[in-house]
Formats: structure tokens, C-alpha cells, sequence
């Protein structure tokens, strides 16, 4: 072996040598392009003559302006594309490759190697040193076990024999370690990567994918495609690859702008926003849930994360909440919305200046004035169209007044100016055509206010319209099948109209009211996006995921999640993929189920397997670390300094750790205690702080989807987590540990550990 790597090190460092060659190459055309730039600039300061005395005049002008703009374009794209190329180059000269296969293909006398990297890279144009991970041919890598291996290709299946699968751990262009393997990856090299200490940036997974992930990766004919996956699987990993794959796969066709990413929280999007820049690929568009929606309503306060979590959901209020978030509440908007084009629409006066322009009455009376063949859409637009038709003939008869005429005459010179705009004043045949003119201009400054009121649908009092909806529920769905009494119903609907005075509305609302308007408003999705992909798919409800379908009509949608983490649908969130089904076209539906973890230790993963009731089945990786500890204090001051202890044993073995507590104002407390003992800790207040190096203290909302080496549950007590439907929340915290899990409570520990197993944890009971 020590021979055959002595050979392959002799590859890469040709390799390497002609990713120099490269580099250089690539600044040189940066520098050629920067000092084109420069003299195109000089030149067209110093030749360019602005002539604008003459129609040919202004027409070379404008030529020669737009000869110079196409010749700085050009340079610009030389230069992107050049740098662009310089910086994959770059990241190649470390790493030039991960990976060997040979092949048989069939015909052929005899194998073919390939090397796969990041990227592909020639040394000619048809001879390639690297092949990049997402070419087709490199699926046999990720696919495949030695033997025959049949791998998709644009012009079909190819089946070929594979001899060979070796794998490098690579440093500065320097082979660490190879091996062969008849594994899709082998374990070696992925207990290298695992065993790796986190940062505060997801890395790519691109040396490690799995044939599980990498059927989520290269799936292109699913309308739907739905990852299950346990935590620490890597789906969130895999699918931003599947992101790297996709505008690989149709470059030319498809561009990040037109990929959508609803994260967890903003946290998050800082923490994967180098995975893809790493992959050489731009960002696609990222945001929350609540970001998506707020920016909808800005007038209104919507439901933040801090105040959905902590928020009352028992009861009645349970009940109603899994009323609001079914497809059947949709269903419900739906409807509504259709009887609204027989009557009930609900209108706001258009006034000015105090003074009703249009009455609500008058509006609703054009509204309902047309046929019944127009439907909502077509019915806004006639009646905003009618609206101004009457608007101009007010301003017609309005500019005839003397009050009008008056104060145009009492106007300055330089007001006048601006009325006349850009009209010669020599072409009206009559000094009172002019000041008919003028007097139009006059009151058409006045009258835009309304205009915009009536372009924009101001007079739709949206509001009075949700509420009326609400009122209607009880004719629209069986309150008596989710257990909802008609004055349970009729308390909460006044409850929302009360919110909705003082503009806040909570994020099950915001939903439904934003439904609700765009079907009276008649608002077309959006058409140019072809790609959405949710995060954390257990805390959508199935009124939400509706809702993104009517908005994102022909984008491809994949899902991913756990259903073992909902802490905010909890255990509605297993009626998810029910309703889904009837969303989509179940032949265009793919489920992928991901059940290995390898964010964490054996330990640690049996250890929150525990932690579960029926929950989605979850295999630990065979990567040993140290068992859980479970610490049992009797007062608040020892649990504190226990926690000091632990980070001090944490720093010694250089481990990133974050403390997570269940709410933000325990947090902030344990913040300032820490503090008080001299240690150094970040509190995450809100989803829009940064991830930093250092002890982080998280409020348990804000920790999906992150990874740290050590996780510390601070106060795992039973006055804390009690409740049944709250294991789903202690198996998100303890299961964003990577290496150690250390849980702290004071006084009894809670009820949702009574059921693991004793074996899986060392428990540490204080006096």
C-alpha cells in the first residue's frame, strides 16, 4: 500500500501543479480585465462628446454611450467569471480530489479511473484530472458497492462494473490516509470527519454523502420529496447539496434566485451560509416562516417565535389551534371566499382630507353590480376600474370650480412651472384650455392620494372581512368533530377581532388572513420560482404548507424534517404527511427515511432514543464516546457551579458547548449567574443575533437544526418539562450534542426520563 500511495501522491501533486498553472492564468485574465476597464473608462471620459443639439446628434451619443456599456459589461462578466474560477481553483490546490473509482464499461478491454473532487478540472479540454462530485458518472461512488452499478445519465441508465473505490483524507495538497472500500463511504473515513470538533458554521458534506442522502441530492422528477430524517442524519446537510446539484445539474436554466429556503429561524441561515459558497455555487433566497409572512403585513405585529413558544395552548385553545391549522380550516377560507362573490364583502370609505369620497355603500354597490360570471379577481379589477373612471370625472368637474381656478391663478411662477410639466405651452388653442390644463394638474396632485388608495385595494377593509370569516366557521365545519363548543368558538373569534384593534395577530392567524386576502384580491402566485425547500417541516401546519403551495404554484417542493423534534405542532405534527398526500400527486410524491444519526456519539444517541415514546425510528452510528450525565442538584447555587465545573472540563478538552434552557428568561438568568462567577458566555436573545465562538446560552426555540460538541440542559427538572407532549422539545436539546451531553436539574428530575434507560446515562444525585 505504502507503494500505491507513494503513486497516488505523485497524481496529486501533478495535479496540484496544473491548478497552479491555472491560478495563474485566472489572475492574469482578472488583471487584463481590471486594466480594461480602466482605459475603457479613460476613453470615454476623454472622447466621448455629449451632442444633443441635433437629432443625429443625440443619436451617436447615444450609440457611441451604449458601445462603451457593452464593452464594460463584457469586461465585468470576463472579470466575475475569472474570479469566480480562481476562488473553486483555490479551495481545489488544498483538496484536489477525495476520491478514486474504476470502472468497466461494457465493450470496453479494459477499466477506467476517475478521480472526484469539488469540482471538475482539465489540464486540456478534453482530458479530465477531476471530476466534479455531481457529474453522473460520480454516483457510482456514492451509490454503489464493487460490482456491477447503473447510475442515471442524460441519455439514460449506463450500468458499468466497478473494480475500485479508494478514498483520501487530504491536507494542503497532501494524501493523510487512503483506503479501498466496497462500502458507498466507508465508516473510516466518516469516523474522521465525525469525530472532527464542530464550529460555528455547518460544513459541506461532499467527501461523506450517503446512497440514502444521495438519493435526496440527485432526485429530479418528484413534485414532492419528503425527508424523514432522525436528528444528526444529515438532511439538512444533504439538502443543501441537493441545492448544489440542482444549479448543476440545470445551469442555464436554473439559478439560485429562483430557490427558496424557509429555515427554522435566522440563526440558522447564519449558520449554513458558507455551505454552498463553499460548493462554488451563490445562496439561494433564505428566510423564516415569520419573515415571509411579516413582510406581507407590516402594519401588523406578528407572533414571534419567543411569544409562539410560549404562548397558551391548552384547553379550548388546544382545540381551536388544531381546528386553525388543518386542511380543513383552508378548506373552509376556500369556501368563504367563494360565497363572497355573491355578497358579503366588506368595504372601507375612500375619503380625502377627512371628506368620504366614495361611500362603502357605493363601492359595494359597484362591487356586486357585475355578473355573476366575474369571480374575485376579475370583479376587484372592474370595480377599481370603475372607481377611477369616476375618479377622473370628479377631477373633470372638480378643475371646472372658481375655487379650483382661483388658487391656480394665485399660484408662483415656479409652481406653475411644474405644473406644465414637459406640455408647450404654445400648443392650446385657447388661454382657457390652459388653465383647464393646469387646473386638471392642480387637482390631480390632490386627487393621487386616492388614486393610489384605489389601485392598491385600500378600500378593502381586510380586517372586518377575516373577522366576518371567523363568524362564518361554524357554517363551514363540524366544531363538534375537534370538540369546540359554538361559545368556545364565539370567545375566540372576539378575542381576534380585539387583537386584530391593537394589530397584532398571532402566526395561525396571519395564515389564513393573508389566504383569505389574496383570494378576495385575486393575487397570482409566484410563477418564477421553481424550487422551495422547508426546513423543519414538523413545525408547519398543513393550513401553512397549503398556503406555500397556492403561493409557489410551479415550484418542486422538498420537505425535511423530524417528527420526533415538534415543539411547536407537537404530536399533530404525525397527521403531517396524511395530509400532505392530498396536496400533491401521490406518482410524483417521493419519502425518504433517514434513519441513521451521526451527529452524536452511540452514547448519546441511545441515550435520546430513551427520551421517546413511539417515536420515528433512530440508529445510532458506531462512533463511541463517553455515556450522558445526569446531575441532580438540591438548590439553584450548586447546579450553578456544577455547570461552571463542566465547562471548565469542556474548555480543557476544546470542546464548543451551548447551555440550553426552555425559556429566554431562564436563560437570562443563568446568564447573568454565570457571569457573576467570571465566566464568559454569549445569551442568544433573539433569532437575529450571530452565532459567535465561545459558551453560548440558547432558549431551547432557538437551538434547531444547530450542533455543538457538548450540550448542557440546564435544569431538567419536573416543574420545568412535564407536560407528555414536551418529550419532543427534551429530545431536540439533548440531541444537538455531538460528543458530551451533560443534563443539570434542581430538586426532582423530570418524569420524561423515568423511562430510559439507567444503563444509557451516569446519574450524579448532589446532597
Amino acid at each position: 500500500m505504502d507503494q500505491e500511495k507513494r503513486q497516488e501522491q505523485e497524481r496529486m501533486d501533478y495535479v496540484v501543479d496544473q491548478i497552479q498553472k491555472a491560478e495563474k492564468k485566472d489572475k492574469q485574465n482578472i488583471q487584463n480585465a481590471e486594466a480594461d476597464e480602466r482605459a475603457i473608462q479613460a476613453d470615454f471620459k476623454n472622447n466621448v462628446r455629449i451632442k444633443t443639439s441635433t437629432y443625429s446628434g443625440m443619436m451617436d451619443t447615444a450609440l457611441s454611450v451604449r458601445q462603451q456599456q457593452q464593452l464594460l459589461q463584457e469586461r465585468e462578466n470576463n472579470w466575475k467569471s475569472a474570479t469566480r474560477e480562481l476562488a473553486v481553483l483555490e479551495k481545489l490546490e488544498k483538496k484536489p480530489y477525495f476520491a478514486r473509482i474504476d470502472f468497466q464499461e461494457a465493450g470496453e478491454s479494459k477499466p477506467e479511473s476517475i478521480y472526484i473532487g469539488l469540482a471538475s478540472f482539465s489540464d486540456t479540454p478534453d482530458h479530465f484530472l477531476v471530476y466534479d462530485w455531481r457529474a453522473p458518472i460520480s454516483s457510482v461512488y456514492y451509490d454503489g458497492g464493487l460490482g456491477k452499478v447503473t447510475y442515471d445519465t442524460p441519455d439514460g441508465p449506463q450500468t458499468v462494473d466497478l473494480k475500485l473505490k479508494r478514498q483520501f483524507m487530504v491536507e494542503d495538497g497532501k494524501i493523510i490516509s487512503m483506503f479501498d472500500t466496497d462500502e458507498t463511504v466507508g465508516d473510516q473515513m466518516l469516523l474522521e470527519v465525525l469525530d472532527e470538533s464542530s464550529d460555528i458554521k455547518m460544513k459541506s458534506i461532499v467527501t461523506t454523502i450517503q446512497k440514502e442522502q444521495n438519493k435526496i441530492i440527485r432526485d429530479t422528477q418528484s413534485d414532492l420529496l419528503f425527508v424523514q430524517g432522525a436528528a444528526g442524519s444529515g438532511k439538512t446537510s444533504a439538502v443543501l447539496q441537493r441545492v448544489a446539484y440542482l444549479l448543476y445539474r440545470y445551469r442555464g436554466n436554473l439559478n439560485s434566485s429562483q430557490i427558496i429556503l424557509f429555515s427554522p429561524n435566522q440563526l440558522f441561515n447564519d449558520y449554513i451560509d458558507r455551505v454552498l459558497p463553499e460548493l462554488g455555487e451563490q445562496n439561494m433566497v433564505q428566510m423564516t416562516f415569520y419573515q415571509y409572512t411579516q413582510r406581507r403585513v407590516p402594519r401588523l405585529h406578528v407572533e414571534t417565535l419567543q411569544e409562539r413558544f410560549e404562548e397558551n395552548n391548552q384547553g379550548a385553545n388546544k382545540r381551536i389551534k388544531t381546528l386553525k391549522d388543518s386542511l380543513a380550516f383552508f378548506n373552509a377560507t376556500t369556501k368563504y371566499a367563494a360565497f363572497l362573490e355573491k355578497d358579503g364583502m366588506d368595504f372601507k370609505d375612500i375619503k380625502y382630507q377627512g371628506k368620504v369620497v366614495f361611500s362603502k355603500e357605493k363601492i359595494r354597490e359597484i362591487y356586486y353590480g357585475f355578473n355573476e360570471n366575474y369571480h374575485l379577481r376579475n370583479r376587484l379589477s372592474a370595480t377599481k376600474e370603475e372607481l377611477l373612471k369616476l375618479l377622473h370625472r370628479r377631477l373633470n368637474k372638480t378643475a371646472k370650480t372658481d375655487k379650483v381656478q382661483k388658487a391656480v391663478q394665485d399660484l408662483s411662477q415656479e409652481e406653475l412651472n411644474k405644473l406644465y410639466g414637459n406640455k408647450n405651452r404654445d400648443s392650446f388653442e385657447s388661454g382657457e384650455d390652459e388653465m383647464f390644463y393646469l387646473a386638471k394638474n392642480y387637482v390631480m396632485e390632490h386627487f393621487q392620494k386616492i388614486r393610489q388608495t384605489i389601485i392598491h385595494n385600500r378600500f378593502i377593509n381586510i380586517n372586518r372581512q377575516y373577522y366576518d370569516f371567523l363568524r362564518a366557521v361554524p357554517q363551514l365545519v363540524k366544531l363538534d368533530k375537534y370538540q369546540i363548543t359554538a361559545d368556545e368558538w364565539q370567545a375566540h373569534t372576539e378575542k381576534v377581532k380585539q387583537e386584530l384593534i391593537k394589530r397584532q395577530l398571532s402566526m395561525t392567524n396571519t395564515t389564513a388572513y393573508l389566504y383569505l386576502y389574496d383570494l378576495i384580491t385575486g393575487k397570482r402566485g409566484n410563477n418564477d420560482i421553481k424550487h422551495v425547500f422547508i426546513d423543519e417541516i414538523q413545525d408547519y401546519t398543513a393550513y401553512q404548507l397549503a398556503y406555500l403551495k397556492t403561493d409557489f404554484p410551479r415550484a418542486h417542493f422538498t420537505m425535511l424534517g423530524d417528527l420526533n423534534q415538534a415543539i411547536f405542532t407537537k404530536e399533530n405534527s404525525h397527521s403531517l404527511l396524511n395530509e400532505l398526500s392530498t396536496m400533491f400527486d401521490p406518482e410524483k410524491t417521493k419519502v425518504v427515511q433517514l434513519t441513521q444519526s451521526y451527529r452524536s456519539t452511540k452514547q448519546i444517541t441511545d441515550f435520546t432514543k430513551g427520551v421517546l415514546v413511539n417515536g420515528e425510528k433512530v440508529t445510532a452510528f458506531n462512533r463511541n464516546g463517553d455515556l450522558p450525565t445526569i446531575t441532580v442538584d438540591t438548590e439553584n447555587a450548586k447546579m450553578v457551579n456544577d455547570v461552571v465545573n463542566q465547562l471548565h472540563r469542556n474548555a480543557a478538552n476544546h470542546m464548543t458547548t451551548a447551555i440550553i434552557g426552555k425559556s429566554l428568561a431562564e436563560c437570562t438568568e443563568l446568564t447573568d449567574q454565570l457571569k457573576a462567577r467570571g465566566e464568559q458566555a454569549t445569551l442568544i436573545k433573539t433569532e437575529n443575533q450571530r452565532l459567535v465562538e465561545g459558551t453560548l446560552v440558547i432558549p431551547a426555540y432557538l437551538a434547531k437544526g444547530l450542533e455543538f460538541d457538548a450540550i448542557i440542559m440546564w435544569n431538567a427538572n419536573d416543574a420545568n418539562y412535564h407536560d407528555e407532549d414536551e418529550r419532543q422539545l427534551v429530545y431536540t436539546i439533548c440531541s444537538r450534542a455531538m460528543h458530551r451531553l451533560d443534563i443539570f436539574a434542581e430538586g426532582k428530575l423530570s418524569r420524561l426520563f423515568a423511562n430510559v434507560d439507567p444503563a444509557t446515562y451516569k446519574l450524579n444525585a448532589r446532597n
